[in-house]
């Protein structure tokens, strides 16, 4: 099917509940699964799809089922099975955001280690759709919990894995369980001779839908993936921004709203940016675009549908801020670099959960994605170290300097100051707006927040105080960490509970944190293993850390005046990384 010939979604049945999620999170052009599946599936027959992963099957099965659900009827009404707990929660979380406008909507995803108690309180109060595992689903059929008496569909996805798996059978006795006058969709990457005799058996004449993978090799373009973590994926592009030679970019988010949002952010950051999408005139656009060719732009946010054609030789970096819905449109957004023979880099921020499309991306692109780590603010220092000094260079080169270097002369003589602190003193003014070495000496202190605690503040800290030790770890706000990522692995680790971690202060280079006085040998020794934000805790009893990195701090305060502003410009959270700084002309 052509571009040209490809529906929107506007173009089927939906139900307008549905139809407006789907706007609202920017779809615009159905994948071809989806193309394929959504009208019959609207329609009650039974599907029979081969799709790889990272096509869109979730959307293709949710968007018309959800269409076709009662929400006044609180029974399960929706059976998906999967053959993971991973892909059980990706399916009833997209589930959920497809169905927010449908009043009262549940669905209950359930797995083999969850709390069963939780899993009974959710059916019992009654949901409409529900996601999970055949061990799992098979164990609420026998306890007689989860009832199916008003099923109107059961979908099978990743059918291959289910056998590769030993769920096979399992998948069959759930839907022997299932009623016969229900809908059934089962999906497959392959179709093995087992996998079509489940099709053969519990599908009412199928539609069958054959989806061929597209492959593509892209040599010329480097790709790579920084896992979200610690740091907001705004600092994470800001400080790649920063420290990469870059001469133009594309950014790809998901939404329309997102490109405006993101360029304006940028443009606040000094970067000469603009949105590209589909709410934009035709004149418009092409205005973007043709100041992108020129050079008097840098960094364009677009859409997928918006950037479809999109040539320009100049784009050496493409970002995916959100990660595509599926591998497809991934090929064609890192296909707007490495053109006319040029190299190219690619680069894709992935959540934890979003692991599965990252396989599933280099499966299509027959390449592995290697791995980055973001730029240090040692990076970004020598960066603009260089920057600094080809601009002296470019300048010294192609200007009249006659005129100052007697000025020069002139104010050595009446001062007695050599050239070299003259030439100091200048240089600090022409980069005091975006310095050549941020501070980073600044000293943050945090409290974990505990929103099940009642008692004030000041008398919990007192009361933690008397029992608690502090410790220093080797991990600070240089490496990303957030308190939240201290928590979490303190507590899951070395099987605290969050009530008992005290104070958390964020340092450059390491973080002190308070614990009970009582911990064990055993629990120290095994923190002091665990990673967070690529680094080992080492976690050790602190010996003055905290008073020598204050001091320095309050000297530094001194140094730069009663303000500390030379410290607090370029330290605070809301900035991180980088120095408030005029919109530039030139390149990035």
């Amino acid at each position: 099917m052509s571009e040209e010939n490809t529906p929107a979604f506007k173009d089927f049945s939906l139900a307008p509940a549905i139809l407006k999620v789907v706007e609202e999170v920017g779809y615009e052009t159905p994948s071809p699964i989806q193309s394929q599946s959504i009208p019959p599936l609207l329609e009650g027959h039974d599907v029979l799809g081969q799709a790889q992963t990272g096509t869109g099957k979730t959307a293709a099965f949710s968007l018309p089922l959800l269409s076709r659900l009662n929400p006044k009827l609180k029974a399960p009404q929706i059976l998906v099975l999967t053959p993971t707990r991973e892909l059980a929660l990706q399916v009833a979380e997209a589930m959920q955001t497809y169905a927010r406008h449908l009043k009262g909507f549940q669905v209950l995803p359930v797995y083999g280690g969850q709390n069963m108690g939780q899993q009974l309180r959710q059916l019992q109060r009654g949901v409409q759709a529900v996601v999970g595992t055949p061990g799992r689903i098979q164990d609420h059929l026998r306890r007689g919990t989860l009832k199916l008496e008003k099923l109107s569909c059961v979908v099978v996805d990743e059918a291959d894995e289910m056998l590769k798996m030993g769920f096979i059978e399992e998948v069959e006795q759930i839907l022997g369980h299932a009623p016969e006058e229900r809908q059934t969709a089962l999906f497959s990457a392959t179709m093995p001779k087992e996998v079509l005799s489940v099709a053969r058996k519990h599908l009412n004449n199928p539609i069958e839908i054959r989806i061929k993978s597209k492959t593509s090799t892209v040599d010329k373009i480097s790709q790579h993936f920084w896992q979200v973590k610690g740091l907001h994926k705004l600092d994470a592009l800001t400080r790649i921004l920063e420290a990469e030679e870059i001469d133009g970019m594309l950014i790809f988010v998901r939404t329309k709203v997102a490109t405006v949002e993101l360029a304006e952010k940028l443009e606040a950051r000094g970067f000469s940016s603009a949105a590209l999408n589909g709410d934009m005139t035709q004149m418009l656009r092409e205005k973007t675009v043709e100041h992108l060719k020129k050079g008097t732009l840098d960094i364009v946010v677009a859409t997928d549908v918006a950037a479809r054609g999109l040539d320009v030789k100049r784009i050496s970096h493409v970002v995916n801020y959100d990660i595509p819905y599926d591998t497809e449109a991934y090929i064609h957004r890192i296909g707007r670099t490495g053109r006319a023979g040029r190299e190219g880099k690619a680069i894709l921020f992935v959540a934890p959960r979003e692991k599965r499309m990252l396989a599933a991306i280099e499966r299509a692109t027959r390449q592995p994605i290697k791995a980055m780590a973001l730029p240090s603010r040692k990076d970004i220092t020598n960066r603009r170290i260089n920057q600094f000094k080809e601009q002296i260079s470019t300048s010294m080169e192609s200007e009249d300097m006659e005129f100052f270097e007697e000025l020069i002369d002139q104010y050595q003589s009446e001062y007695d100051v050599g050239h070299r602190r003259i030439a100091a003193t200048l240089a600090y003014l022409l980069q005091k707006e975006r310095p050549l070495n941020p501070d980073e000496a600044f000293v943050e202190e945090v409290r974990v927040e505990r929103p099940e605690r009642t008692s004030s503040p000041r008398r919990e800290r007192k009361t933690n105080d008397d029992q608690m030790q502090t410790f220093r770890i080797e991990v600070g706000r240089k490496h990303g960490v957030e308190p939240g990522n201290i928590v979490g692995a303190i507590s899951n680790e070395g099987k605290l509970n969050s009530k008992d971690i005290g104070r958390i202060r964020l340092f450059d280079q390491f973080s002190l944190v308070d614990l009970p006085k009582t911990l064990s040998a055993d629990t120290l020794h095994k923190l002091k293993g665990v990673w967070v934000c690529d680094e080992q805790l080492q976690i050790s009893a602190d010996s003055g850390s905290y008073k020598s990195a204050t001091q320095d701090f309050s000297s530094k305060r001194k140094k730069f005046g009663k303000s500390g502003s030379g410290i607090k410009k370029y330290g605070s959270r809301a900035q991180k990384t980088t120095a408030p700084r005029r919109k530039r002309d030139k390149k990035i």
